[in-house]
C-alpha cells in the first residue's frame, strides 16, 4: 500500500499494487467485426442497429467524455435486442468486464489515479486481446 486513510488510492481495494504490477494480457475481451449480433429469425438479416465496425466502435469509445481512456467492448445479443442498440459498448479501459474482477478493476483504476504508477495499455481489436502494464513511476 501506498498511504494511509483516504488519501491511499488503495483505501478500498482488495488488492494491492503488487498484485497488478507488470503486464497482463486480457483474451477475447475486445469488439470485433465478428462480435455475436442477433439474427431477425424472419429475414435471417442483423437489424441495423447491430452493423458495426471495429471503427465504428473504437470512434464511439474515442468521443466518449471522460478524462480515463476508453476502449470498446462487445455488447450481449440479449442486450443488443432488448434495448435495439450498438453490438459495442465503450467502457474504461480497466473495466471489470475486460479485466476479469471487480477487484482487478478497483485496482488498476487505483494505479491509473496514483502519481507512483505508471499505466499503459495496448486495445488490439485484431485480436480482441487487452494488454494493460502497470509500473511504479519511480522505475522510469
Amino acid at each position: 500500500m501506498t498511504t494511509q486513510g483516504d488519501d491511499d488510492p488503495f483505501h478500498d481495494c482488495e488488492l494491492n499494487p503488487e498484485a497488478i504490477l507488470g503486464t497482463h494480457t486480457f483474451e477475447d475481451v475486445l469488439f470485433t467485426d465478428d462480435t455475436e449480433t442477433p439474427v431477425n429469425v424472419l429475414t435471417g438479416e442483423t437489424p441495423a442497429h447491430s452493423q458495426a465496425t471495429v471503427k465504428d466502435a473504437k470512434e464511439f469509445a474515442a468521443s466518449t467524455d471522460t478524462d480515463t481512456p476508453q476502449i470498446a467492448l462487445p455488447a450481449s445479443v440479449e442486450t443488443q435486442i432488448e434495448t435495439q442498440s450498438n453490438p459495442y459498448t465503450a467502457a474504461a479501459f480497466f473495466h471489470f468486464k475486460a479485466t476479469g474482477s471487480l477487484e482487478r478493476h478497483h485496482a488498476y483504476h487505483a494505479t491509473y489515479e496514483a502519481d507512483a504508477f505508471a499505466v499503459d495499455f495496448e486495445a488490439d481489436y485484431e485480436s480482441r486481446n487487452l494488454t494493460i502494464t502497470v509500473d511504479r513511476a519511480d522505475e522510469f
